[in-house]
């Protein structure tokens, strides 16, 4: 199986125009195809580049097996932090729609008032 440019990228963390550079110099061989699509070889491509490592999950990522979702009293404290949080932000969205509402009642009346009659001479 070769590897598309794309997929070249992916298997080694460079970029496309990177492997595109590397087949043009020379440093890599690679077949352009009718559709002016690059098929490289894989030993070619990890001769010249190194394959991606495969992402770990770190370690503070591993799960607590007596406990998976922390502490309750912890996870408490967090959750009516949160509900407070919640609360201000509604009434911050409340006050702003409160504005909102004035400004467009305000932008109708100008609107809706009679047209002003343009004459000729200036005074």
């Amino acid at each position: 199986m070769r590897y598309t440019l794309g997929q070249a990228a992916k298997a080694t963390g460079k970029s496309k125009t990177t492997i595109h550079r590397a087949v043009a110099k020379g440093l890599i061989s690679g077949e352009k195809g009718q559709n002016g699509e690059y098929r490289i070889d894989p030993a070619e491509l990890h001769r010249v580049f190194q394959l991606k490592k495969p992402e770990t999950v770190p370690d503070s990522a591993i799960w607590n097996e007596t406990r998976p979702y922390g502490d309750p009293t912890e996870l408490a404290a967090r959750i009516k932090g949160l509900e407070e949080m919640l609360v201000r932000e509604r009434e911050a969205l409340d006050e702003v729609r409160a504005d909102r509402d004035a400004w467009k009642q305000q932008a109708t009346a100008l609107l809706s008032g009679p047209p002003r009659t343009r004459r000729w001479w200036p005074w």
